[in-house]
C-alpha cells in the first residue's frame, strides 16, 4: 500500500476522488463548484453536494469583499483558526472573534445572554462590508440576522452553518429568508469546519 505524504498531493488526490464520484460537479459553476468541494473534502461526505445553498450573488459578494480587504468576523475562534491566513494577509483581510472577550464575557453573564450573542454585537461594526461567518451557535446567527434587519449590521455576506439540534435549523431557514446573501446548510448538519472551509473556497477564488 502506497502512502501518499505531501499535503499538497494529498489534496490534490482528494478533489480528484470528489470529481470522479460526483459527475454532476461538472455542470456547475466553477465558483459554485469550488465551494462544495471544499465542503465536502473537508466532511468527507459526498452527499453535501446536496447540502451547500447558495443564494444568488453570494460568491460574488464574498469575492469582492475579500478583494477590498474587508474583515471576517466569526462566531467561535475554532473557525477563526481554520480560515488560510496567507490567503488573508494577502488581500489584507483580518479575521476578528470576541467570545472570549472579557468584557463579553461579563456582559453574557449579566444579562444572561450567550456569549455567542454578546460577541456578534461587539465585533458586527469591524464587518461592515466584509463577511460575518458562524459556524457554531445558532443564537449568534439569530443575533446578526435581527442586527441586519434593524439597521446595526452591514455584512456583504454571511455564512451560516450552525450545527446541532437546538436553534440550528431553524436560524439557517431564517438566514435563507432574510433576502441577504449568503451560504448555508440547512438542517441539523454543518459545523466550524464547514464554515471555514466555505471561506477558504473564497478566498483560493479570489
Amino acid at each position: 500500500m502506497n502512502i501518499i505524504v505531501d499535503p499538497r498531493e494529498i489534496e490534490k488526490k482528494s478533489m480528484s476522488i470528489i470529481e470522479e464520484s460526483l459527475p454532476r460537479l461538472k455542470d456547475m459553476d466553477f465558483k459554485e463548484k469550488e465551494i462544495v468541494k471544499r465542503v465536502i473534502h473537508t466532511t468527507g461526505d459526498l452527499g453535501c453536494i446536496d447540502l451547500v445553498k447558495i443564494s444568488p450573488g453570494a460568491i460574488e459578494a464574498g469575492l469582492e469583499a475579500i478583494k477590498r480587504g474587508k474583515s471576517v468576523l466569526t462566531d467561535v475562534n475554532m473557525l477563526k483558526t481554520g480560515l488560510i491566513a496567507s490567503r488573508m494577509n494577502s488581500f489584507g483581510v483580518r479575521a476578528h472573534c470576541f467570545i472570549s472577550d472579557p468584557e463579553v464575557i461579563d456582559e453574557a453573564k449579566n444579562t444572561g445572554q450567550t456569549r455567542a450573542m454578546v460577541a456578534m454585537r461587539k465585533g458586527a461594526p469591524l464587518a461592515g462590508g466584509g463577511i460575518i461567518a458562524v459556524g457554531n451557535a445558532p443564537t449568534a446567527l439569530f443575533e446578526i440576522l435581527k442586527m441586519i434587519r434593524e439597521g446595526e449590521a452591514f455584512p456583504a455576506l454571511v455564512v451560516g452553518t450552525p450545527v446541532g439540534f437546538v436553534g440550528a435549523a431553524e436560524s439557517k431557514e431564517a438566514l435563507r429568508e432574510a433576502g441577504i446573501c449568503h451560504i448555508t446548510m440547512p438542517g441539523t448538519r454543518g459545523g466550524s469546519t464547514v464554515a471555514a472551509a466555505i471561506i477558504n473556497a473564497l478566498l483560493l477564488q479570489a
